[in-house]
């Protein structure tokens, strides 16, 4: 048996199928993009400076760096929030890390507030200059050297 399909047969199933692939498959802006944009949007005084491979850079008056790591093949967490700050955190600083961890990895700002906070102030004599610890599901990472203070925070893929 054989089907003939004529020329306005053929166009109409090929243009009925590109119509699906294009509607099955819509155009997605980056996630590491998209967080960024919630942050700027989200805190006051933030600003998108430039994405460098997978990370955005971002400037705000009470950091003195602020960057947004985003997940690349093969690496064991989601997302990382790396900020540094002077030796004695401000409150604005504390703040500042607060917000950025509750949007990125969507936790309440209470939480991420304490967090920080433990993480920071725990570094000193007795426990030293690198303080790593785990609250809420967040790992912190705390390190100070004679004039900065700075705190990375990730979440393991597998959480």
């Amino acid at each position: 048996m054989i089907f003939k399909l004529d020329f306005r047969g053929a166009m109409l199933v090929a243009a009925a199928i590109t119509g699906l692939v294009t509607l099955a498959a819509p155009a997605r802006a980056d996630q590491c993009d998209d967080i960024a944009k919630q942050l700027a949007g989200g805190i006051d005084g933030l600003k998108v400076n430039f994405k460098a491979a997978n990370i955005i850079y971002l400037t705000h008056p009470a950091a003195k760096e602020l960057s947004l790591g985003c997940r690349a093949r093969g690496q064991a967490y989601s997302n990382e929030l790396y900020a540094k700050g002077d030796r004695k955190p401000t409150p604005q600083f504390y703040d500042l890390v607060a917000s950025a961890t509750a949007i990125i990895f969507t936790v309440t700002k209470d939480d991420t507030t304490t967090g920080a906070t433990r993480c920071l102030k725990r570094m000193g004599l007795l426990r030293g200059d690198k303080v790593t610890m785990r609250y809420k599901r967040l790992n912190m990472e705390c390190t100070r050297t004679k004039t900065d203070a700075s705190i990375a925070i990730t979440r393991p893929k597998d959480e």
